[in-house]
């Protein structure tokens, strides 16, 4: 292990949905680590995620991409390797959320989430992971959620995508982990971002979710940050197929 286990020094990172909220942060956080970063969004490239990489003294590239269209998987891993030299972390963070009872889901929107919440998680992980075989090392973190655990409210195809997400992880780390390359995934809990804005602005919904959460707030992008650095650096090489819950104690309650 090196002198300090939390530096990403000449390592490259793609992360997926990094153009705002758990993704820039978590993109930024392994920037400040040493890692130069490929980011993403689905219209927007990233372009404030890549100048806070840049400020850091880091390489940045940005990619707008469709995850739903399966030729973008391929472009991304392409595009990152071609102009940032290598893939060492890849972060599965990008994915959608669609809320309505479960009599009134549409086909549509159950297969777009299974699409851009688990598919192309797996189609990414697979192209990176093929780089990562042969260099011997490289991290994966997906990002699940407490859905992965709980079924929700109003969100049959979310959660049945994170528990895909975690079931997943488990596979690809009993594959891969004594080949050189740690699979692990961040179960977030409820945090303030674009995904949770409909709960956040439910006043009785909202109010029934702090009450439950000990650190009595909801979680801010950057409480994840740290928890994705630890998954993406030597500190955690000996962490394979753990699926790491950060939500403020909600599980614990």
């Amino acid at each position: 292990m090196t002198n300090n286990p939390f530096r990403l020094d000449g390592k490259v990172a793609l992360v997926t949905g990094s153009a705002l909220g758990i993704g820039a942060s978590i993109a930024t956080a392994l920037a400040a680590a040493g890692a130069d970063v490929a980011c993403h969004g689905k219209d927007d490239p990233g372009e404030a995620t890549m100048d806070a990489v840049r400020k850091l003294g880091r390489r940045a590239i940005g990619m707008a991409a469709d995850l739903a269209d399966r030729a973008a998987h391929t472009e991304l891993v392409r595009r990152t390797t071609a102009e940032l030299g290598r893939i060492d972390i890849l972060v599965n963070n990008a994915g959608l959320i669609r809320r309505a009872p479960a009599v009134e889901y549409s086909d549509e929107d159950w297969d777009l989430l299974i699409e851009v919440n688990l598919t192309s998680a797996f189609r990414l992980s697979r192209l990176a992971g093929k780089q990562m075989l042969e260099q011997g090392s490289g991290k994966i973190v997906n990002i699940a959620s407490l859905l992965a655990f709980q079924g929700g409210i109003l969100v049959p195809a979310y959660a049945a995508s994170k528990g895909g997400i975690a079931q997943l992880t488990k596979a690809l780390a009993n594959e891969w982990a004594a080949k050189g390359i740690n699979v692990n995934a961040i179960a977030p809990g409820y945090i303030a971002t674009d995904n949770t804005a409909a709960l956040r602005a439910d006043e009785g919904r909202s109010r029934q979710i702090l009450e439950r959460i000990p650190a009595a707030r909801w979680g801010e992008p950057s409480d994840i940050a740290g928890a994705a650095l630890f998954l993406c650096a030597e500190a955690s090489k000996y962490v394979h197929g753990h699926v790491l819950v950060v939500d403020g104690g909600w599980m614990s309650r």
